[in-house]
């Protein structure tokens, strides 16, 4: 019976892996799985021996300093796998980590598969014979991903992505705005920062003083700021106390999406979260600050105009994007009232946002699982 070897390396890994376990378990009850996870992984049926905290890294200089006991870690996990037989392995995202030991496990005769393409056609685009040589299968989220790997000889599969079947083609704004005990009338903007410590470090002190500025213009505002976890909630503090009272401030503990349901507008740091903004149809301005080092590089390695998802996935500057010393409180604050002076703009937004997420909407967990299950047997 196959053993399927598998590692998730993080927490949005787990969620994105976790209903395709389940759906692969249904169709191959009797399959057997060992790997690195989390909760929501085990909870899915996974055999998760090994939690994923010792690989979440957050940016450049946390995984530098951490690579010593990253790549140690990888070498026992590949041993413990050989010895236990696998015959399969599925690296989830964390392409850094999962493409080495892929790559290590494949020499030894194992068959090898990625779920969550790196992110070639942004930048780094040098990775993709690192991935061609470490995997056979590659199963991508977003629809011009498989174009990247043409002609390599890997076959890579557009699956969907789950938010897009998570998150319902019309979102029920008056419920959102119910339970956050929101007037259904009021104009109401949702702020995230982004859910890294560097990202509130960086983005949070403007990212508030931007609402607080949009306030004033707006009569009514009502602000939202959803927090993903526990150490957010403490970032938040801070914040939520030097707040001026211009306009209500509710802080919406694990409610990203009630509160991207409720907005009229969003301020959205760079990554998925702006992905999520689009699926919901919000207008959005999406910001961005890293250390200016790490900027330099990455705009020498970048391949695309564009930082943020929505203008990614629709080749277009639909949203606006000011990142390092363009992201200033007042140019944030015009950008974010410029949608609200454009309601013809954000209709037409939210039409190209209804045709992507019927693009996206593709069952991803049955139809990577049916995949998987193909490419296991065979």
């Amino acid at each position: 019976m196959p053993l399927l070897g598998f590692v998730a390396g993080e927490a949005s890994g787990d969620g994105v892996a976790a209903p395709v376990f389940a759906a692969l378990l249904k169709e191959m009850p009797h399959l057997a799985t060992l790997g690195v996870g989390g909760e929501r992984l085990a909870a899915a049926g996974a055999n998760v021996a090994w939690g994923y905290g010792p690989l979440a890294v957050h940016g450049f200089s946390d995984a530098l300093a951490r690579l010593p006991s990253l790549i140690a870690f990888r070498r026992r996990l590949r041993q413990t796998l050989l010895a236990h037989r696998v015959s399969h392995f599925l690296g989830i995202d964390a392409p850094d980590f999962n493409l080495g030991l892929a790559r290590a496990l494949s020499t030894a005769g194992v068959r090898t598969a990625q779920l969550v393409s790196p992110s070639v056609w942004a930048w780094r685009r040098g990775r993709i014979p690192r991935v061609v040589a470490a995997v056979e299968r590659l199963f991508c989220l977003f629809p011009f991903e498989p174009a990247c790997y043409a002609g390599t000889g890997l076959r890579a599969d557009y699956v969907g992505h789950p938010l897009a079947d998570a998150i319902p083609l019309v979102p029920d704004r008056d419920a959102a705005r119910a339970a956050l005990a929101i007037s259904p009338s009021a104009p109401v903007l949702a702020i995230l920062p982004g859910s890294r410590a560097g990202e509130w470090r960086r983005l949070a002190a403007t990212f508030f003083a931007a609402a607080e500025r949009v306030a004033a213009a707006v009569p009514g505002l009502v602000v939202v700021v959803p927090t993903a976890d526990d150490q957010a909630d403490q970032w938040v503090i801070p914040f939520r106390e030097a707040w001026s009272g211009r306009a209500p401030l509710i802080v919406a503990p694990r409610a990203a999406h009630q509160a991207l349901a409720a907005a009229d507008v969003v301020l959205v740091a760079s990554g998925t979260a702006t992905l999520e903004a689009a699926l919901f149809k919000r207008p959005m301005v999406i910001a961005y600050r890293v250390p200016s080092w790490q900027y330099r590089l990455m705009r020498q390695m970048a391949y695309l105009p564009w930082v943020g998802l929505p203008n990614i996935l629709l080749n277009d500057s639909v949203v606006p994007e000011l990142l390092q010393e363009e992201a200033t409180p007042a140019k944030l604050a015009a950008a974010l009232l410029a949608w609200w002076e454009a309601p013809a703009r954000v209709a037409a937004l939210a039409d190209r946002f209804a045709a992507l997420h019927e693009t996206l909407r593709c069952q991803m967990a049955e139809r990577t699982a049916a995949l998987l299950a193909e490419w296991i047997i065979g």
